[in-house]
């Protein structure tokens, strides 16, 4: 995949008729994102229809899956480390912080035997997780701390995760 780069000017000329748009209609800024999967006979497997195709979500090995299977726990981190790189990535040029490349990395510490029913002491999900950034840089260290302050600050999938929101479920009959 090719990618576009942008400078700031570029990124503010981008991004100037959506801003004013919401500055000037805030409804419009509200939008409602949508992730679908499909469930299929007896598998244990979850077609998630994704951005380019589908991924097969499944149990990870330590829930006694196969490992053939993507884990949604994995695809979690993976949506934090995506969305993590694309707003540090845009804040770094709005900034015009020169960024040469690097790596996001998440982590996350998850006890199995709280999914699994083994311990009802146990906490479901994620307890700790952890965004390590490692920049090819020569900025100073306290453009790269505002960076990644800023980064943390407008990325989605962080803030949503720092401030989960309210979830409600319902189930229909086919």
């Amino acid at each position: 995949m090719e990618t576009i780069k942008v400078n700031a000017e570029q990124l503010r000329n981008l991004q100037a008729p959506v801003k004013t748009q919401y500055k000037d209609h805030p409804a419009s800024a509200l939008k409602t994102l949508t992730a679908r999967g499909t469930l299929q006979g007896d598998s244990l497997v979850c077609q998630v229809q994704a951005f380019q195709g589908t991924v097969s979500a499944g149990l990870h090995p330590a829930a006694g899956g196969d490992g053939l299977a993507a884990c949604a726990g994995n695809m979690l981190l993976e949506a934090l480390v995506g969305c993590s790189g694309v707003t540090l990535r845009a804040v770094a040029t709005a900034l015009d912080i020169p960024i040469r490349g690097g790596t996001i990395i998440a982590e996350g510490d998850m006890d199995f035997r709280g999914t699994l029913g083994v311990s009802k002491d146990v906490p479901i999900g994620f307890t700790d997780i952890r965004l390590t950034i490692t920049l090819d840089t020569d900025a100073p260290q306290e453009k790269i701390d505002n960076l990644v302050r800023l980064t943390k600050r407008y990325c989605v999938v962080y803030q949503t995760l720092e401030k989960p929101p309210k979830i409600t479920t319902v189930c229909k009959s086919a």
